[in-house]
Order: structure tokens, then sequence, then C-alpha cells
């Protein structure tokens, strides 16, 4: 089975596609997250994701393109709502992206981190899948967050301190 695998950064894929694989999966990932904020930011997680691609033999598709107005149009005034426009755009694109490959199915690295909503994730996934005619394969990957640490730790890969979005990092440095 072909899954493209949505990617939020290389040290929670360590053990997303470690996992699939095990199950016997080809994996591709795709790295698509418009919502990071600033730049810098975005710049050094897609750097980071290359070199751990670079170092491991993983594959992964780069979404060109910086699209950071497109999150913030869409979450203007309804920030409360902000996951939910966030993990809808990011999956969106991954499952055209699995048509457009071939892939059998998506999923998303977003479903091993204990601080995202993860019921949410499962239901906008399970949404886009029917938008899109490509399954969403759902799997909790969150038993193995620490396990992810370790092995993004032992690779010395850069580990961000917040999940993404401007508003995210406002949370984590304002203690709001």
């Amino acid at each position: 089975m072909k899954v493209l695998l949505h990617t939020c950064c290389a040290p929670c894929t360590t053990f997303c596609r470690k996992s699939l694989e095990e199950d016997g999966m080809e994996v591709t990932g795709y790295f698509y997250n418009p919502n990071i904020h600033p730049y810098k930011e975005f710049e050094r997680r897609r750097d980071t994701m290359k070199d751990y691609a670079a170092r491991t033999g993983f594959s992964v598709v780069y979404h060109d393109g910086y699209e950071l107005e497109d999150f913030i149009r869409n979450v203007v005034f309804r920030e409360a709502e902000r996951c939910r426009f966030c993990y809808y755009m990011r999956l969106k694109k991954a499952a055209e992206v699995a048509k457009e490959l071939g892939a059998d199915a998506f999923s998303t690295t977003l479903l091993i981190s204990p601080y995202q909503k993860h019921d949410l994730i499962r239901a906008t996934g399970e949404l886009v899948s029917q938008e899109e005619g490509i399954p969403f394969l759902y799997k909790d990957f969150r038993s193995g967050y620490r396990e992810s640490v370790r092995m993004s730790r032992g690779m010395g890969l850069y580990r961000q301190p917040y999940c993404g979005c401007i508003y995210s990092e406002k949370e984590r440095y304002s203690g709001a």
C-alpha cells in the first residue's frame, strides 16, 4: 500500500514513517505547512526535513512557496477555530497530491502529537477523504511520541518549541 504522509516536521516524521513502514506500507512524505510563522521558522523546519530525508533516503515532495496569507485569510476573525482551518488546508492539499502521485491513501504526522486536537484531525481527514475520493489512513501515533523525541534528538534534528502558527507562537511565549 502506498501512503502519502503529510509531514509537519522531521521530528514527528521519524516515528510515523517507521510505524507505517513496519506495517508494510510504502511511504512518501509531503511537506506543506502554510501556517508556520515566521518565515525563518518555516525555512528551518523545511530545511530540517530536507536534512532528515537526505540522511535516511526518505522520499519527500515539497510544496513550492510559502502561503502564509492563505492561512491567515482563512482564520482571521475566527482565531478560536484556527486549527480546524489549518488541518483542512494541509490535509486537502495532501489528498490532492496523493491522488496525483497514485497513492492508495494519505495520512499525517499531526496524529503523533499529544498537543494537537486529535479528534478534529481525524474528522477533517475523513471529510477530505470523502471530498477527494481517496482514503484517509487513520493511525493513532501518540504512543510513539516519546520515541519520536528520542529518535529526533539522537539524529540532532531541530525540534521546534511551538506548533507553528503565529497564534501558537504567541501562546507559547506570552503565557496566554
